[in-house]
């Protein structure tokens, strides 16, 4: 009987309150930057919510390609949500997308508020200033180049393609991005760690 009563105490998820969640699988408390919520559909289709405001009973996993592949595997998402669920079949294609989208928007957002910029010259001119909280740079940008670049005191993150930051920037490509320190830079940090458990992108100190 006891052994039956601490099973299912740890199978009750705590009231979203805090800052940190468990993880349905690993069972970690973690907090919630470092993990993504889903939600259920009015199909009962699991969608991610990548902002965190959906309405609803949050799930929650720790933001890493190999934890979503053991909760698809292990039906960890049925029990979360105390009966059957419909999974997408692209559902971690849709968390990477969304996750490039959000780094996407809040890059676009840094731009238009005057505390991001792209380009060599501009992008070295801050950091020289030390105007910089945060280096953006092509995943498929040259290495050496971004060596050269410098920047080795700023938090560096690797996650978007040449092209998708010159979108961003309103040019045919960008390699180096200096976003100023505060909200944005430290949000695009976080969403760019969060993609970084799910692929070959990259992110130093």
């Amino acid at each position: 009987m006891a052994t039956a009563l601490v099973d299912a105490a740890e199978d009750e998820d705590p009231p979203e309150r805090g800052p940190l969640r468990r993880c349905i699988v690993t069972r970690d408390s973690l907090p919630k930057e470092a993990m993504l919520r889903f939600v259920l559909g009015p199909g009962r289709e699991i969608v991610p919510d990548l902002v965190g405001k959906l309405p609803g009973r949050g799930m929650w996993l720790s933001a890493r390609g190999d934890v979503l592949e053991r909760a698809l595997s292990r039906g960890a998402f049925m029990r979360a949500a105390r009966g059957p669920v419909t999974l997408p079949s692209d559902l971690r294609a849709r968390i990477e997308d969304g996750l490039r989208a959000r780094i996407r928007d809040l890059l676009g957002l840094a731009r238009r508020a005057g505390q991001a910029v792209s380009g060599w010259q501009a992008g070295r001119e801050w950091l020289h200033a030390g105007r910089a909280g945060l280096l953006v740079q092509a995943v498929d940008g040259s290495l050496a180049e971004r060596a050269r670049f410098g920047g080795r005191d700023v938090p560096v993150v690797a996650s978007l393609t040449a092209a998708e930051l010159g979108v961003v920037f309103g040019r045919d490509h960008a390699v180096h991005v200096v976003v100023a320190p505060g909200r944005l830079a430290d949000a695009i940090r976080v969403e760019a760690e969060r993609l970084a458990g799910f692929g070959p992108v990259a992110t130093q100190e």
